[in-house]
């Protein structure tokens, strides 16, 4: 359970990991799904939701919009209001530290023409959101924000938004997902064009609920687009939902790494979700030596799970770039981790990306790395990681980051020391169990919660 107070995670060196695990819900699809149950018509089911901080965000908007919902241990039923029955709320909607709410919710809302002001905690308002704000005032959504930032003021629409033929000039599924909500108001297609393959969650969702929705790779010159074109429906109705998430391939990542560099340990993570635009991680660990295996279990609601069987292994350094950084963009931290406890470099490059999350994970993961005993070198747009087949151990800050802070948690269980991370309450934001989980497996890992 979350604490009012400070974290600090203390993990131990010197038991191997064994067991299996299913995890939570994935985080990315709960909230589309949790969001698109409020805009639908009628009562939703979604099982295996993410009970966490970010996705609690979400769910508080829901309720500043009017539409009731309730908590059944991990099951969430949604009484959806259809897309003209939110309420415009009276206070600005608080979504915490969670981008992922501001921006669904800036493209849900604009589709639905209400007035409401979305605004979240300091961190969130030092995200860049131009990237949404310029296509969907093209789009034709009245909206005002502070110089491209939080908090963002959207006015009442008239419906339909004109239709949008728009170049992202960054891969991102948050800035994607954000215009094709809005398109499903539009008067005509909404095109995306990205030079990189984003995660399609919600062009899976939207096809599982009826609407057109298409992909493509397109050769420009020397270059490569991936386009998503959504065609509005005549009338804009969108059916209730019963939904079972797979588990979170983001909150698997840190078992899977957990387990690659802790000797002697062996396990199985069930049920997880294996999107491909999400399984850059498997694979760049695979690159590295990893013993790990996929079962492909088929798929669920248009999205692919299987189980995963990793055990400890003997890990060399790659090289990562490209497509691959997207489709790893959120596992970089763990990444950085097995990196560490390889034998040779590590490259990461265009991974600028990283600089824009809930802290510099770029400058914050070598930081902290390098006090670890390890040798990172920040670049511009990545790092180099020295591996040196382990790290010394000591005391380390998450920087108010919930992926860091699980990250170089890590660290602990085969360093030669034990582990210190401060400001580990962080983890909440997405995997609310992680300790209690590293236990159930087996690992020395502790908490001590002082005065906020």
């Amino acid at each position: 359970m979350k604490s009012n107070g400070r974290v600090q995670l203390r993990v131990a060196p010197g038991v191997p990991l064994q067991g299996s695990y299913r995890p939570h819900g994935d985080k990315s699809l709960a909230h589309r799904a949790a969001l698109l149950a409020a805009l639908g018509e009628g009562e939703s089911r979604i099982d295996n939701f993410l009970v966490a901080g970010v996705t609690r965000a979400m769910l508080r908007a829901l309720t500043a919009l009017g539409v009731a919902w309730e908590l059944n241990g991990e099951q969430l039923i949604v009484r959806g209001l259809g897309i003209d029955g939110l309420n415009p709320p009276d206070e600005p909607i608080d979504c915490g530290n969670s981008a992922t709410t501001l921006r669904l919710l800036a493209g849900g809302l604009a589709a639905a023409g209400v007035r409401a002001m979305l605004d979240g905690s300091p961190g969130l308002r030092r995200r860049p959101m131009g990237r949404i704000i310029e296509p969907l005032l093209l789009m034709g959504v009245p909206l005002t924000a502070q110089d491209n930032h939080a908090p963002l003021a959207l006015g009442s629409g008239r419906m339909p938004l004109h239709a949008l033929a728009y170049q992202l000039p960054v891969a991102s599924a948050q800035v994607k997902s954000c215009l094709l909500l809005a398109g499903l108001a539009a008067g005509g297609p909404t095109i995306l064009d990205e030079p990189g393959p984003s995660r399609d969650h919600t062009e899976r969702m939207l096809r599982n609920l009826g609407f057109r929705v298409s992909s493509e790779v397109l050769p420009v010159g020397k270059k490569t687009l991936y386009r998503t074109r959504l065609e509005p429906p005549t009338r804009l109705a969108i059916p209730p939902q019963k939904l079972r998430l797979p588990g979170d391939i983001s909150a698997a990542a840190f078992l899977i790494v957990a387990a690659l560099i802790t000797p002697g340990s062996q396990i199985v993570i069930q049920e997880v979700g294996l999107n491909p635009t999400r399984t850059g991680l498997i694979e760049a660990l695979q690159a590295m030596g990893a013993e790990l295996q996929v079962r492909a279990m088929g798929e669920r609601h248009g999205e692919p799970i299987g189980d995963l069987s990793v055990r400890h292994s003997a890990l060399r350094g790659v090289g990562v770039s490209g497509e691959a950084v997207v489709r790893m963009i959120d596992e970089f931290p763990a990444f950085g981790i097995a990196a560490a406890f390889a034998r040779g470099d590590t490259l990461v490059r265009q991974a600028e990306e990283l600089r824009h999350k809930e802290s510099d994970r770029i400058g914050a993961l070598c930081q902290e790395l390098n006090i670890l005993g390890g040798d990172a070198v920040e670049t511009q747009d990545g790092f180099i990681i020295h591996g040196m087949g382990g790290l010394k151990g000591g005391s380390v800050d998450a920087h108010g980051d919930h992926r860091l802070a699980m990250a170089l948690a890590l660290a602990g269980l085969a360093a030669q020391k034990p582990v210190y991370v401060s400001g580990a309450e962080a983890y909440y934001e997405s995997f609310p169990d992680f300790p209690q989980v590293l236990q159930s497996l087996g690992a020395k890992a502790s908490v001590e919660v002082t005065e906020a």
